[in-house]
């Protein structure tokens, strides 16, 4: 593979620091992390966005969380059509090898995501129309969403609804895997659906009693 380059210094120089300091002052629980396997609490589906640190949030150590990332924290509906599905493929490892007992969706504010859907469905963002736009096919997945919320007049209260809504279409979405579903009605497996305000460092929860999201 004549593309690959080096690791930048200053990765090299932070990995060296950890191997040095976090590393080296707990040798054995790595050791019995890689001895023994994982088994994690919780799975996280959360967005790309590197603004977005579950680990720091809830203070997770290694082995705690298994953790997934994609463009806006999306879940797809249950589609064994034999694509490729990196998403589908995380929740069923997590669901049925890992065991996890909670399966978290964390949505947040400001993701891009959410705005290139937004922009998207008005019109705003025609590339993404384009069939070989990767995101803009991945938010169709949220295409709804925008129909729901058009009403809100003010933009940005628009798309934090939009935001807050992500997490919910995703929570249903695993209802359709019927692996998650067979675990959630079994009670050994409890979703929860999560927004966070960057800025604010709040976290909300969804709370379905009253349907909304309320701070944690």
């Amino acid at each position: 593979m004549q593309n690959a380059r080096p690791l930048p210094q200053y990765l090299v120089q932070r990995y060296q620091g950890w191997k040095a300091t976090t590393h080296a002052e707990n040798k054995a629980w790595y050791r019995r992390l890689a001895e023994e396997g994982q088994r994690p609490r919780a799975m996280i589906i959360s967005c790309c966005d590197s603004r977005v640190h579950v680990t720091s949030i809830f203070g997770a150590d290694e082995g705690e969380f298994f953790i997934h990332r994609n463009i806006a924290g999306l879940v797809p509906p249950y589609a064994p059509d034999g694509d490729h599905h990196g998403t589908s493929a995380a929740v069923e490892y997590a669901v049925t090898v890992l065991k996890v007992a909670n399966l978290l969706v964390v949505g947040h504010s400001q993701c891009g995501g959410v705005r290139g859907c937004h922009d998207m469905c008005a019109g705003l963002a025609p590339q993404l129309e384009d069939k070989s736009s990767f995101i803009g096919r991945w938010m169709d997945i949220l295409r709804p969403s925008y129909e729901r919320k058009a009403n809100i007049a003010d933009e940005s209260a628009r798309l934090e609804a939009m935001e807050k809504d992500a997490v919910l279409v995703s929570l249903e979405n695993l209802m359709s895997f019927p692996f998650v579903r067979d675990a959630v009605e079994a009670e050994e497996l409890a979703l929860h659906g999560l927004w966070n305000d960057i800025g604010e460092g709040v976290v909300e929860c969804y709370d379905p009693a009253s349907d909304r999201f309320v701070p944690v």
